[in-house]
C-alpha cells in the first residue's frame, strides 16, 4: 500500500478546491457567536437533521415536522435517530478500530430491522470483508483532508452495500463521524445528510461514478461530496442564526 494511498485523488482537477470550499463553508459555521453559546443545541439540531435526512434518502417518507411533532415512524428513522447520537461517542473507536465501529453503526441502524445475529456484520457477498479490512488500513495511515476522507469511507461503504438493509444510513453516518473524528467538525455541528438530500438528483449518479474506479467518476463523487458539506454547513449556519434571533 502507497504511503498515502489518497494522495493522488487530491491531483484530480477540482478536487483541492472543492475541499477547500468545504472547509471555509464550515469554519463560517464554527465561528458563529450562536454557536459559541448553544453548541450542545446546534449539536442537537444537526443530529437531528440528519438523521431524518438519512432516513429519507433510505426511503422514509416524512417531512421533518412530522418527526419533531410524531418522533419516529418506522424502523428506519428510529435506526438513522439513534446512529446519529451515537456519532460523538463513536469517535475513538471510529479512530482506532473502525471496523469495530461501522459493526456498531450497522446494530444502532438495523436493531429493529434484521435478527441479532446478523448485527454488526457486513454483507457476506465476496469481496466485502476485504474490502472493508482495506478500508481501515487506508484510514490508519492517510493524512488526506476530511472532506476527501469521508467520500471515500461513504462511498465504499454505499457501493459495496457493505451493512445491508441500512447500507445507506451507515454509511452517512460513517461519513459524518470521519468529519468529526478527523477535525473539521469537531463539534458534531455540520448535517452532512441534508446536503445530500438538497443534492440528491446528483447523489446516485455521483455514487455510479464513484462505483465506476473512473478517474471521472472519481472526480465527481468528490466533488458531489465536498458540495454537500457546504449545504450541510448552510444548514447549520441557518439554525444558529435563528437561535441567535431568539
Amino acid at each position: 500500500m502507497p504511503a498515502d494511498p489518497l494522495a493522488e485523488l487530491l491531483q484530480l482537477d477540482g478536487v483541492t478546491e472543492s475541499v477547500d470550499s468545504a472547509r471555509a463553508a464550515v469554519d463560517r459555521v464554527l465561528g458563529s457567536r450562536a454557536l459559541g453559546r448553544r453548541s450542545a443545541d446546534v449539536s442537537a439540531e444537526s443530529a437531528l437533521r440528519g438523521a431524518w435526512a438519512s432516513a429519507v434518502l433510505a426511503g422514509a417518507d416524512l417531512s421533518l415536522d412530522d418527526l419533531r411533532r410524531h418522533g419516529p415512524p418506522d424502523p428506519v428513522v428510529h435506526g438513522a435517530l439513534r446512529v446519529n447520537s451515537a456519532v460523538a461517542g463513536l469517535v475513538v473507536a471510529w479512530r482506532r478500530a473502525p471496523r469495530q465501529a461501522l459493526a456498531r453503526l450497522h446494530a444502532l441502524a438495523a436493531a429493529d430491522l434484521i435478527g441479532p445475529d446478523l448485527l454488526g456484520r457486513p454483507s457476506s457477498h465476496s469481496g466485502v470483508a476485504r474490502r472493508l479490512d482495506v478500508l481501515a488500513d487506508v484510514l490508519a495511515v492517510t493524512d488526506a483532508p476530511a472532506p476527501v476522507v469521508a467520500a471515500v469511507v461513504h462511498g465504499e461503504v454505499l457501493a459495496l452495500d457493505a451493512f445491508p438493509p441500512v447500507s445507506g444510513v451507515v454509511a452517512r453516518a460513517a461519513a459524518r463521524l470521519t468529519l468529526v473524528a478527523r477535525g473539521l467538525d469537531p463539534k458534531a455541528v455540520i448535517p452532512v445528510e441534508v446536503g445530500h438530500l438538497e443534492l440528491r438528483n446528483e447523489y446516485e449518479r455521483a455514487l455510479a461514478g464513484y462505483r465506476s474506479g473512473t478517474r471521472a467518476g472519481l472526480l465527481g463523487w468528490l466533488v458531489h461530496c465536498a458540495d454537500a458539506v457546504q449545504a450541510g454547513a448552510r444548514e447549520s449556519l441557518a439554525v444558529c442564526q435563528a437561535l441567535a434571533r431568539g
